[in-house]
C-alpha cells in the first residue's frame, strides 16, 4: 500500500488483486447471497481506493484493512435489512389461476347486456359503437361505411359511451 500511495500502478494493481480473495472470505462469513456478497466486495474495494490516503505505511496494513471492510458488510448488511423490512416476499407457489373457460358464462352475460344496452342507443350512436368498438373499424374506415364525418363519429361515439357509463355506473362514480 505504501508503493500504491506513492503512486506505483503495478503494486496498486497487484495490492487490490491480493486482497480480493481475503475481502470475499470476509465477506462470506456474514453474507451467504453470492450477489450480496460480491457487491460487498466491490464497496469494500471501493471504499479501500477512496481511503487509501489515510493509511499510514509506519502501521500495519491488515488492521486497517479490515476496519474498513467490517464497516462496508455491516453498512451492506444493514442497508439490505432495511431494504428486505419493506419488501414482501413473493412466493409464486401459491397463486393459482383459474382455467380460461371457468368464467366464460359470466363474460357472456356481460357481452349480451353490452349488446342489449348498444340496441338502445339512438340510430347514430348505436352505429358508431357497432362500427367503432364491436367491429374495431377505423375512424375512416367506419365514415366511409357509413357516410358520415369522421367528427360525426367521434361526437356520436362520445355521446354513446357517456350514455353507456350512465346505464353500467351507479350514480356519483367517477370513470
Amino acid at each position: 500500500m505504501a508503493r500504491a500511495q506513492a503512486g506505483d500502478r503495478e503494486a496498486y494493481r497487484a495490492l487490490l488483486n491480493d486482497i480480493t480473495p481475503y475481502l470475499r472470505a470476509l465477506a462470506a462469513r456474514h453474507i451467504r447471497n453470492g450477489e450480496d456478497m460480491e457487491d460487498t466486495v466491490q464497496d469494500v474495494l471501493l471504499t479501500v481506493h477512496a481511503a487509501r490516503h489515510t493509511y499510514d505505511p509506519a502501521r500495519p496494513f491488515g488492521p486497517w484493512l479490515v476496519a474498513i471492510a467490517n464497516r462496508r458488510i455491516v453498512d451492506g448488511l444493514r442497508r439490505r435489512g432495511r431494504i428486505g423490512s419493506h419488501e414482501m416476499p413473493v412466493e409464486t407457489d401459491l397463486e393459482t389461476f383459474s382455467d380460461a373457460a371457468a368464467n366464460l358464462q359470466e363474460e357472456a352475460m356481460n357481452a349480451r347486456l353490452v349488446r342489449e344496452a348498444i340496441d338502445q342507443l339512438p340510430v347514430g350512436q348505436r352505429d358508431a359503437m357497432r362500427m367503432l368498438k364491436l367491429e374495431e373499424m377505423s375512424l375512416q374506415e367506419a365514415a366511409t361505411a357509413s357516410g358520415t364525418s369522421v367528427a360525426a363519429l367521434k361526437v356520436a361515439t362520445h355521446r354513446a359511451m357517456k350514455r353507456l357509463r350512465g346505464l353500467f355506473l351507479p350514480r356519483g362514480s367517477k370513470s
